[in-house]
Parts: C-alpha cells; sequence; structure tokens
C-alpha cells in the first residue's frame, strides 16, 4: 500500500512542480503572474501531501510499517525518479534520455539494494 501511494503522490508532485511549463508552452499559463502558477501548483500538491503522508505513516515500522526511515527516503527517491521520466517523456517529448540517465537510474536501483541490507 505504500509503494502505491506514493507513486499516485509521485504523479501528483511531478505535475505540480512540471505541469505548469506545459501549461506555458501551450500557452495556457503564458500570462498568468508568478503567484497564479505557485497558487495552482500548491493546489496539485495538497493531492500529493494527501497521499505523501498516509504512505509514510503506513510504511514506517514506528507505525507497523516494513520500512526504516532509510528505506521510505529511498524508496521515494527511486519512485520520483521514475514517475518524473515517465511524465516527462510524455508531456515534453524534446526531452531524451542519455546513456548518463540510464547509469544514474542504475545507481539508484543499486542504492535500493544496498539500503535494504541490514
Amino acid at each position: 500500500m505504500t509503494v502505491v501511494l506514493l507513486i499516485g503522490s509521485n504523479i501528483f508532485m511531478t505535475l505540480a512542480w512540471y505541469g505548469h511549463l506545459k501549461l506555458s508552452e501551450m500557452n495556457i499559463s503564458t500570462h498568468w503572474p508568478l503567484i497564479g502558477v505557485i497558487l495552482f501548483s500548491w493546489g496539485i500538491a495538497l493531492a500529493e501531501y494527501s497521499l505523501q503522508v498516509p504512505a509514510n505513516r503506513i510504511g514506517f515500522v514506528g507505525n507497523g510499517g516494513p520500512f526504516t526511515l532509510m528505506q521510505l527516503k529511498v524508496i521515494q527517491e527511486v519512485i520520483s525518479l521514475t514517475v518524473f521520466t515517465v511524465i516527462a517523456g510524455m508531456m515534453f517529448q524534446g526531452e531524451q534520455l542519455h546513456w548518463n540517465h540510464f547509469v544514474a537510474f542504475i545507481c539508484l536501483v543499486a542504492a535500493v539494494y544496498f539500503v535494504f541490507l541490514e
């Protein structure tokens, strides 16, 4: 359940952080004042926090979950970059992945492996 909530929260997080760039590219938010863009992003981020906080509470070993704090953080980072890569690939067609991006992703997967060694 924790991982599913983290995936959902990261979808909202990515849209909150980068969705306004796509809206600007589509000439929807081009003339919005910065405060309007910030409030728009905060509205999306509220949905993100509504999933992120329960994910951490459910998943944390101190609350009966299966993950330590460090494990939760590393899982979160890998999910975040995976979700970002998928959304960026769909929304921003000009953004391309290069070999170093794949190497970095492999390093993150290795980080997950090492953080679970006890």
